[in-house]
């Protein structure tokens, strides 16, 4: 009698190497999946509250409590918001490696044609400018508009506008990334 290793007993249990392999995947898989789903709500979830409550309701909050959204609550908000576009953007493409479609995607299903892989492959793209727009572009524009870097008064304005309108823009392109997102795993799925 020779005693096996668990990774022989696995074997047996599961039928090949194979298995276990695939296994290991599937559930790393569904961690980063699960990963990129909660950093995507932190990340989208932030940008509706930026403009769809926060900025909105700018114009009503007497000048004087100002300095406490500025100071305080926007750059805790907006720290949470890029990692938020960075968490997602990097466990998106872990989880596309892992399922080996990353490439088909990346070119939006043009090199196999598959209805997935152009689906994803759009919200993929979408959510890349979307996330280019905050750390290239608005980031950089609302630490200016904030204070935390300093600037005169025009170009704190002009940064509030800018950083505003790439917020709207990424407000805009997140309804299709988000369907697109969606509908590559439950309409093509």
């Amino acid at each position: 009698f020779k005693q096996k290793t668990a990774y022989e007993i696995g074997v047996r249990l599961v039928g090949s190497e194979m298995c276990i392999r695939d296994r290991d995947i599937a559930f790393w898989s569904s961690i980063l999946r699960y990963a990129h789903v909660l950093s995507g709500i932190m990340w989208i979830g932030l940008l509706w509250y930026f403009n769809f409550v926060q900025i909105p309701n700018m114009p009503k909050i007497p000048d004087e409590q100002k300095p406490a959204i500025g100071k305080v609550i926007a750059p805790a908000a907006l720290f949470w918001f890029r990692w938020g576009a960075m968490a997602t953007i990097i466990t998106g493409l872990l989880v596309a490696h892992l399922n080996g479609y990353l490439i088909q995607a990346i070119t939006i299903g043009l090199i196999d044609g598959v209805a997935k892989h152009t689906a994803i492959g759009i919200g993929m793209w979408l959510g890349t400018i979307m996330f280019i727009n905050v750390w290239f572009v608005i980031w950089p524009n609302q630490k200016r508009a904030l204070g935390i870097v300093e600037a005169d008064a025009d170009t704190k304005a002009a940064s509030a506008r800018t950083a505003m309108l790439f917020s709207r823009t990424n407000t805009l392109l997140s309804i299709p990334m988000l369907f697109a997102m969606a509908s590559a795993q439950n309409i093509w799925g």
